[in-house]
């Protein structure tokens, strides 16, 4: 009937399982109810398929008890069992591990329906938010509940102290710049006769060096640039994300950007001037939309750098893409991608 893969944030429901709304409900609050209650690191070592089925017995329990319609197949639930903890059900569990073996999660017998993540150092990368996103968030919504009530006990010098903490979302073309500043932070200069600048008045005959940069780190200053060039696509959003990236390459020394145009086949332009990226590129493509192709070309080319990070332009309107390196993309305002994104997300104004 469906799965949850933790890791990635999404829910697979099988829609020719022929559940009615109340049971689609059942379905993916049961999912959601995996996620919350951290069942994937809880398992700690225990036999994944046996601990998913003493969580699903907790977890019906609670459903069943909350009122809410049990599918009429396929679901594990056992009354004894109520107010009994994941844990506690499966040290009952493997005292018959031969009967219980041939029982059947919402994914099938003998599969589990926490996927296992495809990347076994997700947790480190500390998605989630931090305290202090999350205090502001409470702040917030307790003055949102406050205010509804119309009660008035919450002194004016503390609502305008929440209010501060609610700022607007930064900008995206800010977030853009944050995002540019990670991956090219400001050359270290050094001092070179091989320009002298300015002679002092004081002293005309004496030779003042000037700074410039080390060409070695100049050279590995690139990004790679995937444009969605599919019919889809407007003008304007090509020109508008193309001169911003246009920008921000020439204020953070960045000699070139490796290009590629993809619509259902990737155009590799190669290396472009970053003065020329926004005024002078031939867009090619304007067809279908299939970006693997382009993320593929530009993961696997020898003369892109292995930590060169991707920037994604496009309207959403794809498939899903697996990429393996660091990477952003660049999205109309009110547009979503298909899939979730591992990467940031920065929509265009």
């Amino acid at each position: 009937m469906a799965a949850v893969d933790i890791a990635g944030g999404e829910i697979f429901l099988n829609p020719a399982a022929g559940l009615s709304e109340a049971e689609c409900r059942f379905v993916i609050a049961h999912e959601l109810l995996h996620v919350g209650l951290r069942h994937d690191v809880r398992c700690e070592g225990r036999d994944p398929y046996l601990w998913n089925v003493a969580a699903d017995y907790v977890i019906n329990g609670w459903l069943v008890e909350l009122g809410v319609q049990i599918p009429a197949v396929g679901c594990l639930y056992d009354p004894t069992l109520k107010s009994e903890s994941a844990e506690t059900v499966y040290d009952r569990i493997v005292t018959d591990m031969r009967r219980f073996r041939r029982l059947a999660t919402l994914r099938g017998v003998g599969l589990s329906d926490l996927l296992e993540p495809r990347d076994p150092h997700w947790w480190s990368r500390a998605d989630g938010a931090d305290l202090d996103s999350f205090y502001r968030e409470c702040l917030g919504q307790g003055l949102d509940y406050h205010l509804g009530g119309g009660r008035g006990l919450l002194s004016a010098g503390l609502e305008e102290a929440i209010r501060a903490f609610s700022q607007p979302p930064i900008p995206w073309d800010v977030a853009l710049a944050r995002w540019f500043d990670h991956y090219s932070a400001p050359m270290e200069q050094r001092r070179s006769y091989a320009r002298p600048s300015r002679r002092q008045t004081a002293t005309p005959d004496i030779p003042r060096p000037s700074y410039v940069s080390a060409p070695s780190q100049q050279d590995a200053r690139t990004f790679g640039v995937l444009l969605d060039t599919s019919g889809s696509m407007s003008r304007e959003l090509l020109g508008k994300a193309l001169g911003a990236i246009a920008s921000y390459s020439i204020s953070h020394d960045v000699p070139a950007a490796r290009v590629v145009f993809c619509d259902a086949v990737a155009y590799d332009a190669g290396y472009l001037p970053t003065e020329a990226i926004a005024g002078q590129v031939r867009v090619k493509g304007r067809g279908g939309t299939i970006l693997q192709p382009g993320v593929d070309l530009l993961e696997h080319a020898a003369d892109f750098p292995r930590d060169g990070p991707l920037l994604i332009i496009t309207d959403g309107q794809c498939d899903r893409l697996q990429i393996r390196r660091d990477h952003a993309f660049l999205l109309p305002q009110g547009r979503s991608l298909p899939f979730v994104p591992r990467g940031p997300v920065f929509r265009l104004m």
